[in-house]
């Protein structure tokens, strides 16, 4: 599989579909925000700043203040793929994002979605 389309895909090019997917169902971008927050260590500034700057998916998750250790707990099937089985770390980061913005559309509580 040829990742590197993921590793130049903008983040901000992408954020403004995470909030749309959430809100459909009834959800808040401030949830969307608290995933991503939980996920990378990002705060408001910063996500703005890597918003504003266009950054893609490779440096948005090598420059992450803090990669959720827990994010290991996040399992299952993401676009075909079983998230714990893909190679590719910087893909894997994607999916668990992806995954994560998929439980929020799907109606489950904030708790479970950042395993606590």
């Amino acid at each position: 599989m040829d990742n590197t389309r993921i590793y130049r895909m903008s983040f901000a090019g992408v954020y403004p579909h995470y909030i749309q997917k959430a809100e459909k169902k009834g959800r808040t971008k401030e949830e969307v925000d608290e995933i991503i927050f939980w996920l990378t260590g990002y705060d408001i500034p910063a996500l703005q700043q890597l918003i504003a700057d266009k950054t893609d998916f490779e440096h948005f998750f090598s420059q992450a203040p803090h990669f959720n250790t827990n994010a290991t707990k996040i399992t299952g099937v993401i676009c075909g793929y079983r998230i714990e089985n893909i190679e590719d770390p910087l893909v894997q980061k994607v999916r668990y994002l992806d995954k994560l913005i998929d439980e929020l559309a799907k109606g489950k509580s904030m708790e479970k979605i950042l395993r606590k």
